[in-house]
């Protein structure tokens, strides 16, 4: 009897990716079938059926629960659920697609991944999904660029997943399913535990969050994205060597698991901070670590909304607890990191640290400063901008 969380809906994960043995006869039947190309935020939704993250969804959702998603965040069971996994296509597409066919899920390259048994075919207002989602449709919003230029038709139904794309063999040991994270939760004797997302090396305020969460539970996982990210970003081989620099130098051995999953960000702030909560649960994890700004973009967030939105939520809709945590900084007169709750001190004193002032910093080959970033950190990330040049 395990004593991590259940996954999302209280039933056994339900990960979608076919047994090794039958993706043989499944992908020859599947180059036979109509293709549906999908985008990197589609492929990656399919790869997250795939591992099991999005449990208990059986493939794309059918308006009922795209609707619901959007407006209320609950599917038409009345499961909770923030933000909707769905695939689009051209009207030209849909029209030579019958409810009832199976199709080949590919990638801009025509490379299987999935076959779809189409149950329906909808339309939606895309404007009235990306103003509940990302409280905005403007074309400057990452996520919201993307659904209003997605094609006219959702395809719904249950998928089968054929393929994980590179991520098993371009990140061995990281790429990590959610039953491989509970069992590993559970070989050290874990019962709770807190997710630490980043999409960026871990600077000291990351440090100092991590830390804080492995105070309250018994050990973190620095789970990090490895799907598309913004232009700009750090890529994920660089942070994963980044990251094992500050956990082998500065945290205590056995207390952190790194592990990457591979989602696409939305910049959805809060209703994806809850997303990412939700499927955490599936992985395992207790708590979740939510800092300023979660998954945030420009302006468009308050630094607490993604704090505010979990204290909406109906009782049990998420067994992942959120672990709220007020800006953090390094204070010159306390002699180390903080927060406002934890410092009498005014903002003279105090350095706020961001990732993207340490990408500026690099950019404009400025000094980081060490109460900035450790050491062995910017030795790993000097490397990558110096490759650059």
């Amino acid at each position: 009897m395990s004593n991590l969380v259940a996954p999302h809906g209280g039933g056994p994960l339900q990960p979608l990716l076919l047994p090794e043995y039958e993706r043989g006869e499944e992908k020859k039947r599947a180059a036979k079938l109509k293709q549906v190309p999908m985008s990197s935020r589609e492929l990656s939704d399919l790869l997250m059926l795939g591992m099991g993250a999005y449990t208990p969804l059986r493939g794309f959702m059918g308006e009922a629960d795209w609707r619901g998603a959007c407006g209320d965040m609950k599917l038409a069971t009345g499961l909770f659920w923030p933000i909707p996994i769905t695939l689009s296509c051209s009207v030209e597409l849909a029209d030579e697609i019958s409810e009832g066919d199976d199709v080949a899920l590919c990638n801009a390259e025509g490379d299987i991944f999935g076959v779809l048994n189409v149950e329906e075919k909808y339309t939606i207002d895309k404007a009235f999904e990306c103003h509940h989602v990302f409280r905005t449709d403007e074309d400057a919003h990452p996520g919201a660029q993307k659904v209003m230029s997605q094609g006219a038709v959702n395809l719904a139904g249950p998928v089968k997943v054929l393929d994980e794309d590179h991520y098993p063999e371009t990140y061995k040991g990281l790429y990590l399913r959610p039953a491989e994270t509970r069992a590993l939760f559970e070989s050290h004797g874990w019962s709770t535990v807190a997710a630490f997302q980043t999409r960026n090396p871990m600077h000291r305020s990351h440090e100092y969050l991590a830390k804080i969460a492995i105070e309250v539970c018994d050990g973190v996982m620095i789970h990090q994205t490895l799907g598309a990210l913004k232009p700009g970003d750090i890529p994920a081989e660089v942070r994963v060597k980044a990251i094992d620099a500050l956990v082998k130098n500065y945290f205590v051995e056995g207390s952190v698991i790194q592990a990457g999953y591979p989602i696409e960000m939305r910049y959805a702030g809060p209703r994806e901070a809850l997303l990412h909560a939700l499927f955490r649960q599936n992985f395992g994890c207790s708590h979740q670590v939510v800092g300023r700004d979660h998954a945030g973009v420009g302006s468009y967030y308050g630094p607490f909304d993604a704090h505010h939105i979990f204290d909406t939520l109906e009782a049990g809709a998420l067994l992942t607890l959120p672990l709220k945590i007020d800006i953090t900084f390094f204070c010159n007169k306390c002699g180390g990191m903080a927060t406002g709750k934890t410092c009498p001190h005014d903002d003279s004193e105090r350095l706020n640290i961001s990732g993207t002032r340490l990408r500026e910093m690099f950019a404009n080959k400025e000094t980081v400063p060490p109460e900035f970033s450790r050491a062995e950190v910017l030795a790993v990330l000097s490397e990558y901008y110096d490759s650059l040049d």
